[in-house]
């Protein structure tokens, strides 16, 4: 099963990573109210921390984040979702017995952990020689960068220093010039 596919179905809902029944239901392959029921029948085992049911509000505004805006007739889910939290998928596993349910159940535990450890999906060799490439063309950036720094650096070390001896050696004045110059001059004669 395909890692970033089951990523784009865990949305965080009160703070917490969570995936919602429809999208369990659909990577199972059984419908929502099947798995609904499955739960229900072992309800001690999804306490509140390991599952609940959406709000109004949290459904519309995940709603809104997910895109599900304009749904046909029919579509129209008649109960709020349930969001199972990570533990909640973990327990879903003891309870769903399929080949697909445990094969599903560990991508979507790879999924949790990927998104956990904040890490890329990389997927195939060419992505992975792909992010290499681009490390590696990050640290080169850094070392121009450093060293540009680093020679700007000297060089208004250099200005400074020049407009400070500039700064010190004393002028002659300059004469004055014009009508007025030769005027002041004669009278001092």
């Amino acid at each position: 099963m395909e890692l970033q596919k089951i990523q784009q179905m865990i949305y965080e809902v009160r703070g917490v990573k969570v995936m919602l029944d429809k999208d369990l239901a659909e990577l199972y392959q059984v419908t929502t109210g099947n798995l609904n029921k499955a739960v229900k029948r072992n309800i001690k085992r999804f306490p509140p921390d390991f599952m609940f049911q959406l709000t109004k509000e949290e459904w519309d505004s995940l709603r809104f984040q997910i895109g599900i805006l304009d749904v046909g007739r029919g579509q129209y889910t008649k109960y709020l979702p349930y969001a199972f939290t990570e533990q909640g998928l973990a327990m879903l596993s003891g309870i769903l017995n399929s080949d697909i349910a445990i094969y599903t159940n560990i991508s979507i535990m790879r999924a949790f952990v990927a998104i956990r450890q904040n890490l890329p999906i990389i997927s195939t060799q060419k992505e992975l020689e792909d992010l290499k490439q681009r490390i590696k063309a990050l640290e080169e950036s850094d070392i121009e960068t450093h060293n540009a720094i680093k020679e700007t650096k000297e060089e208004l070390i250099k200005v400074y220093q020049a407009l400070t001896e500039l700064g010190e050696i004393e002028k002659e004045p300059i004469p004055e010039i014009g009508f007025a110059a030769i005027e002041k001059r004669r009278n001092k004669d």
